[in-house]
């Protein structure tokens, strides 16, 4: 099942929800790869897109909420930190045992179901914060 992006997944920074699309677009793409029998073959490419963009992305967001001094900076930060540690071991994993069943699972769910929450729970809030700061 994809994932779709919605109207409570925007956060109403133009940057960072262009950022989430393309985040939840490789989960996408690794859910149509396994639907054609191709999810393994996918995988290893997902992986590194995932360790690289979230490295990119979370340092976007986190410039942005120390910009306006977020006050809950040092648990989103930790949140972030934890999720990057997750998608380094799943690419470690890859490195070890290859592309298993299992391990595309973990990406396709593990990190689209945590992106999304991440967004809906977490994202919403600091944006929120940063148009409130703005006005």
């Amino acid at each position: 099942m994809a994932y779709t992006w919605s109207k409570d997944l925007e956060t109403g920074n133009s940057l960072i929800d262009s950022q989430h699309q393309q985040l939840i677009k490789a989960i996408n793409d690794l859910l149509s790869a396994c639907a054609t029998g191709q999810g393994r073959d996918t995988l290893h490419q997902t992986l590194d897109f995932l360790v690289s963009y979230t490295s990119k992305h979370f340092g976007d967001e986190e410039r942005l909420q120390q910009q306006y001094q977020y006050p809950d900076y040092p648990n989103h930060k930790n949140l972030h930190d934890k999720f990057k540690v997750f998608v380094q071991d799943l690419a470690t994993q890859m490195k070890a045992s290859g592309p298993t069943t299992t391990l595309v699972s973990k990406v396709t769910f593990g990190v689209g179901d945590w992106l999304v929450n991440h967004i809906k729970r977490e994202d919403t809030k600091v944006a929120a914060f940063i148009r409130e700061k703005q006005h």
